[in-house]
């Protein structure tokens, strides 16, 4: 059976491609073409068929190429970069490096056009529609142990909003403890996962999703408002390749200074792109749910809510939140 990338390649969105001379060139049948073409519609690709023409592409697909984000990022990060993949299909970009963390070095980055088993926060399922979104995972190792690594996921915030201005997304705030937004619509996320020893050395398995261009099943199925570059962005939304060579620069970047320095080398900026700053929300904690305003960060990024009873502190491996409509 032909393999969906190879499909894809013979599809274009300039012109329609008959059944007949696809089946031709892959050497199978009308029939096990129409099936493939009704896979990666289910997938949600965006293919039309054209009675009498065939079958084209409703916008180019700007496929991940390895070779272009090597070519831009700087001299320097190419050779400290330990790993540089892209898959066609993954059941997760983090699952993957998980699956071979003894063996990569660091700095290892795993890219997949699509994923099947993508993971949000609380176990939460992560659309990725086939060329949809970036869906991106990193391994960083570090000397220390976990309790040095608070704060990282807003450090990983400001890294992924950097990445995205300097490719000019403008505009981007930062959502305690693990997501990016737009107008308070959901943009981008972050979930990290740790291992190695809790007193160190650990490694972090970093994983982000940006949202590119998300179907209209796919919008229908996630559970808050969201938005994608498309919407964005327009006609001048980022290149893939450009948005991936951005997101490992200002990554690594970051990275290598949160090491150094934790989350207090952040704070200021996070600061300045915190999207809950102010918004009134509702906190659904094990011990009991409350109401309060929003009120920044502390030191070590735990978020501060001030309630009638005074400030509570809230770590994001105990509670969700949500805003409350005013």
């Amino acid at each position: 059976m032909i393999s969906a990338p190879e499909l894809l390649d013979l599809l274009s969105a300039e012109a329609p491609v008959s059944g007949t001379a696809l089946a031709e060139r892959m050497g199978i049948s009308r029939a096990a073409v129409w099936k493939q073409v009704e896979a990666l519609r289910t997938a949600g690709l965006p293919i039309q068929a054209q009675a009498g023409h065939g079958y084209r592409l409703a916008r180019p697909l700007d496929r991940l190429e390895p070779s272009a984000i090597r070519g831009a990022l700087s001299p320097v990060l190419r050779k400290r970069l330990g790993l540089l993949e892209v898959h066609w299909k993954l059941d997760s970009t983090s699952s993957e490096l998980q699956r071979r963390v003894q063996d990569l070095p660091d700095r290892a980055c795993v890219f997949a056009e699509t994923q099947t088993a993508g993971r949000g926060r609380r176990g939460r399922m992560w659309l990725s529609p086939p060329a949809g979104n970036l869906a991106f995972s990193c391994l960083k190792r570090f000397d220390r142990g976990y309790g040095a690594l608070s704060g990282l996921s807003l450090a990983v915030g400001v890294a992924v909003a950097r990445a995205l201005e300097a490719c000019g997304v403008r505009g981007v705030g930062v959502k305690w403890p693990n997501d990016l937004v737009h107008a308070q619509r959901k943009l981008a996320g972050i979930l990290i996962e740790l291992g190695g020893e809790f007193f160190g050395p650990c490694h972090a398995v970093i994983g982000i999703g940006i949202n590119l261009h998300l179907p209209a099943g796919a919008r229908a199925a996630i559970a808050q408002p969201v938005t994608d570059l498309d919407q964005l962005c327009g006609a001048a939304a980022p290149r893939r390749n450009e948005l991936a060579a951005a997101l490992i620069t200002q990554l690594c970047e970051a990275l290598e200074v949160f090491a150094v320095s934790g989350f207090a080398a952040f704070a200021d900026e996070y600061a300045q792109r915190d999207a809950l700053s102010g918004c009134t929300l509702r906190v659904d904690d094990p011990r009991g749910a409350f109401e309060g305003i929003a009120c920044g960060v502390d030191a070590r990024g735990a978020l501060r809510v001030r309630t009638p009873l005074g400030e509570r502190l809230i770590d994001s491996s105990e509670v969700s939140i949500r805003a409350v409509p005013t």
